[in-house]
Parts: C-alpha cells; sequence; structure tokens
C-alpha cells in the first residue's frame, strides 16, 4: 500500500511539472543540477555564451543553498527568520529576475527541491517578497504575484513529505 502511495506522488509530480511552460521545464531542471550539484551545468545547458555567463550568475547565487538547507526555522518562533528570509528571497529574486519561472507553482516546485519540504511554509512568503521587488519588471511583477492563489497564501499547513520527483536533462534522441 505503501508503495501504491508513493507512485501516486510521484505521477502527480511528473503531472505538476508538464504542465509547466518548456521554459519553466528546462529552467528547473538546469536549475536543480546547479543547486544539487548534479552535473556540469556548463555542458548540459550552455547553447551560447550567455548562456554560460546565465549558469556562471546561478551558481553565485546558489552559493547559500546548503546554509538554508540547514537554518529553516521553526514555524513557531522567530529565531532565524531574518537571516533565512532575507537569503531566501535574494536567491528567489535572482530566479525571477531571470524570467523563466512564470508562476508561483513552478517556483514552489523547484524550491521544494532545492531545500526540501520543511522550506514549504515559507515559500509563499519568499515569492511574494521577490516578486515585488523593483528587480522585476512592473508587468512580471504583476504576472508572478496573482498567480500565487489564495490557498497557497493561506494555508494552515503544509505536506512534510519529501518530493519524489526530481527531473533531470535528457538527451533529444535524433529521429
Amino acid at each position: 500500500m505503501a508503495l501504491a502511495g508513493t507512485a501516486s506522488v510521484t505521477i502527480a509530480e511528473m503531472r505538476e511539472f508538464a504542465g509547466f511552460s518548456a521554459a519553466e521545464q528546462r529552467y528547473i531542471r538546469r536549475s536543480l543540477d546547479i543547486g544539487l550539484g548534479r552535473s556540469d551545468a556548463f555542458k548540459l545547458w550552455a547553447r551560447n555564451e550567455g548562456e554560460s555567463a546565465a549558469i556562471r550568475r546561478q551558481y553565485v547565487a546558489y552559493q547559500d543553498l546548503k546554509i538554508l538547507r540547514d537554518a529553516i526555522p521553526s514555524e513557531d518562533g522567530l529565531d532565524g527568520v531574518e537571516s533565512f528570509v532575507g537569503k531566501l528571497t535574494r536567491i528567489a529574486a535572482f530566479d525571477l529576475a531571470q524570467e523563466r519561472i512564470d508562476c508561483f507553482s513552478a517556483f514552489r516546485f523547484l524550491y521544494e527541491r532545492l531545500l526540501g519540504a520543511d522550506v514549504r511554509p515559507w515559500l509563499p512568503s519568499a515569492f511574494c517578497a521577490a516578486a515585488a521587488l523593483p528587480q522585476i519588471k512592473p508587468e512580471r511583477r504583476k504576472l508572478l504575484l496573482q498567480s500565487l492563489s489564495e490557498a497557497a497564501a493561506t494555508a494552515p499547513g503544509w505536506s512534510a513529505r519529501e518530493p519524489a520527483f526530481y527531473p533531470e536533462f535528457i538527451e533529444e534522441v535524433a529521429a
């Protein structure tokens, strides 16, 4: 029975990922390669010098991910909130400014894999803070903030189950 439950969660996560735009899917896979140290992102993802430079900036922006994984504050107190939310918002702003993540769902999908299930309660506030920064163009700001549903913004609780599906680079097969 537990195997069936895990399989259905994995399938649901795959369906959710399939619902994202091609640009979001590509950016999420690339970001997971960089943030989780899964592979050489330059080899897999850089199609030109511009993308190489963007990947280099992303490696720098993601330097604090390990610190954040170990510093997720308790939902009950305020200890560590300033440092955690500040760093999380900075990294989130970097990702949103790349204009490859168009909605809260894609943002949440990426960050719960980068940081783990315990980060879920913190994601709506980090998303809103990052999306509202002046570095995000006003029309993008509106699109992003409107993508956060009332249910996600006011959720009374979040699942503690770790993500099961981590999308990876798949080399296209020549026809």
